[in-house]
C-alpha cells in the first residue's frame, strides 16, 4: 500500500513499505543497479534489507512509485540531516532499470527538493556520486545540482580509479514547484 506524500506527472512519493523488503533486496543485489550505489561491495540478504527498511521508514525516506501503474520502482531519502546548520544529504535510486533515463529521477529528485527546502527547511541538499556515473550526473544537473568538490580516486573499482563528487543545490537556487502550488491553491 503506497499513500501520495508528494505527487509529480510521473510518479510519487510515500512513506516506504517495510513489505517491499524482497523487491529492494533484488535490486540492491543486481550489480548493473548497485554499481551505481555507495554500498555496491555489500551483499544483502532478504533479512538484512527488511531490517533497513524497518530502520528508513522511521526517517525522511520515500518510496518513488509509478503514478499510473501504483508500482515501486526506487526510492530516496535525506540520510543525514543537520537542523542546525540546515543542511541535508539526499539519496536516490531507481531499482526498476525500465524507468531508467526516462525523466522519473529527475521528477523524483525535484519532489525531494522541494520537500527539504519547503517543509524541512533546508538552506542545503547535497549529495555524492561517483564519476563513471555519467546519467546520474546528468540528471543531477538538470535538476540544478552543481559540483562542490571531488574526492580524487576515491573508488577502485574493475582496475580503474574514479572521484567521488560532491554536488550541491542551494535553497534559493531551486523554486519550489509541488508545494508552493499546494499552499496557494489551498489558500492557508
Amino acid at each position: 500500500m503506497y499513500y501520495k506524500k508528494l505527487i509529480g506527472e510521473k510518479c510519487y512519493l510515500s512513506p516506504m513499505n517495510v513489505d517491499d523488503y524482497e523487491k529492494y533486496s533484488e535490486w540492491v543485489n543486481d550489480m548493473e543497479v548497485a554499481a551505481g550505489m555507495l554500498f555496491a561491495s555489500q551483499i544483502v540478504t532478504k533479512e538484512k534489507e527488511k531490517e533497513i527498511l524497518e530502520t528508513l521508514s522511521r526517517e525522511y525516506n520515500f518510496a518513488i512509485v509509478d503514478i499510473k501503474t501504483d508500482q515501486l520502482i526506487g526510492n530516496l531519502g535525506f540520510p543525514k540531516l543537520d537542523y542546525i546548520n540546515r543542511v541535508a544529504e539526499v539519496g536516490l535510486f531507481i531499482g526498476n532499470k525500465e524507468y531508467w533515463g526516462k525523466g522519473y529521477g529527475q521528477e523524483a529528485l525535484n519532489l525531494a527538493l522541494d520537500f527539504g527546502f519547503s517543509i524541512l527547511n533546508m538552506h542545503n541538499i547535497y549529495l555524492r556520486v561517483y564519476s563513471y556515473n555519467k546519467p546520474a550526473i546528468s540528471c543531477y544537473k538538470k535538476v540544478g545540482f552543481k559540483e562542490a568538490g571531488r574526492i580524487r580516486e576515491a573508488k577502485r573499482i574493475a582496475g580503474e580509479r574514479y572521484d567521488e563528487i560532491i554536488m550541491d543545490i542551494l535553497e534559493d537556487e531551486y523554486e519550489s514547484v509541488y508545494i508552493k502550488k499546494i499552499v496557494s491553491e489551498k489558500n492557508f
